[in-house]
């Protein structure tokens, strides 16, 4: 495999996939393993869920691809279902088909509503890696390429565990925003014209806001004219136990990005704001247009992934699961030096000990191999300063898999 293919980021796996299905893949030697990843965290109704494909089968028999221009009605009744889905202000959707399209369209439509050009992430942050998101992204792949796109400013993003100003210990007082806003005030040539974060700092290794956070955040926005948007490519459709992240931080973003999770494992995004933001944008002669944004086959598999998460409950699965999973690794981390957190969607970092908190980044590798040996897929967050093993299995994981999947990470812990 390392004879044809450009190696695009970690090490590949030593083994190919022949086959999957539900929480399991299957190598090349039959060998059937535990999938806790999702596939790139993807696959949320299980890998080749049935609806999934015959959704795509329905799409091969009728319309696979259209000039963008001109829609199905697949594409209609998507918009429809999924705005049908949030509040008022989050009114109108386009279809990409990734989260970094998704996150540069939303950011192109911060800067055409706002007249400005100023954009603040949070360091840690992951938004993709076309030219605009990888400006924004600071967990990782920023060293070697030079000058990113203008006007990028950094937050220093909560972390009570490890607090970015080292002032808070284990409670966030939320001193790292006031702070951080000093800091951008300080860089900002007086254009600002949105913040962008994710509701959990997924790939920096699964940092959890404090409560409140995000409405302490709407006040510096509010009095800068910035707006929001929340990047919930890995929070949305049920993996936090409800439809999605913003539900449970008291805001309403202006203007919201999803992906990974809306296509099941078929690359399809959204990009969601409200009608006078995009009236406006229109009226000024907003663009984004790409090969396959809007495409019928990608509409197709949304609409039987937003079918089967209603139909199955699985939100309140997710919450079931994540409950249980959370119990499982809480006796874990009772007999080793490992941390944790959220929903269907946990982390666990090994530590040197418990009192210096330094990362123990060889027992964390070594970890990572023994679970994969004896039949586990964990995800394993090592770009900027995470050191994590991730959680996160479909939405439709049982207990008779959630069980095992513990055993195969407890023995792996006992060796590292």
């Amino acid at each position: 495999m390392d004879d044809h293919l450009i190696h695009y980021g970690a090490d590949f796996a030593p083994y190919l996939v022949t086959r999957a299905e539900g929480s399991y893949v299957h190598d090349h030697t039959g060998r059937a393993v535990l999938d806790f990843c999702s596939g790139q965290m993807c696959a949320t109704l299980g890998h080749n869920h049935p609806d999934v494909v015959a959704a795509i089968e329905k799409s091969c028999r009728e319309v696979l691809h259209l000039y963008s221009g001109v829609l199905s009605p697949a594409a209609i009744e998507l918009a429809q279902s999924l705005t049908g889905m949030l509040p008022a202000g989050l009114d109108k959707a386009a279809f990409p088909n990734t989260g970094g399209e998704s996150n540069e369209m939303a950011l192109r439509l911060a800067k055409m509503h706002t007249g400005r050009h100023e954009i603040v992430a949070f360091t840690g942050s992951w938004h993709g890696q076309t030219a605009g998101a990888s400006a924004i992204t600071y967990n990782g792949g920023r060293k070697g390429y030079g000058p990113t796109v203008p006007g990028v400013l950094a937050l220093p993003a909560p972390n009570a565990y490890r607090c970015p100003i080292r002032h808070c210990t284990d409670t966030c007082e939320m001193t790292c925003l006031e702070v951080g806003f000093g800091l951008v005030d300080s860089q900002s040539t007086d254009r600002p014209a949105v913040v962008i974060a994710e509701p959990i700092q997924n790939s920096d290794g699964i940092i959890v806001p404090p409560d409140g956070y995000f409405v302490r955040l709407r006040e510096p926005c509010h009095k800068r004219v910035m707006m929001l948007i929340l990047d919930e490519a890995q929070t949305g459709f049920g993996r936090l136990g409800r439809d999605f992240a913003f539900q449970g931080l008291g805001i309403v973003p202006d203007i919201l990005s999803l992906s990974k999770t809306l296509g099941g494992g078929f690359p399809l995004a959204a990009t969601v704001t409200g009608n006078a933001i995009e009236a406006d944008c229109r009226e000024k002669g907003f663009l984004f247009y790409t090969s396959h944004i809007s495409d019928p086959m990608p509409a197709e598999v949304g609409l039987a992934v937003l079918a089967v998460l209603r139909r199955e409950n699985l939100a309140e699965r997710a919450a079931q699961m994540g409950a249980y999973l959370r119990e499982g690794l809480e006796g874990l981390q009772a007999r080793h030096e490992i941390i944790g957190d959220s929903g269907l969607l946990m982390g666990g970092e090994l530590v040197e000990d418990r009192t210096t908190r330094a990362p123990n980044r060889d027992a964390t590798a070594s970890a990572a191999r023994q679970v994969l040996e004896n039949g586990l897929i964990l995800n394993v967050l090592r770009a900027g300063s995470a050191n994590t093993l991730r959680l996160a299995p479909p939405l439709t994981v049982s207990r008779d898999e959630i069980d095992p999947g513990l055993a195969i990470l407890d023995e792996a812990l006992a060796k590292s």
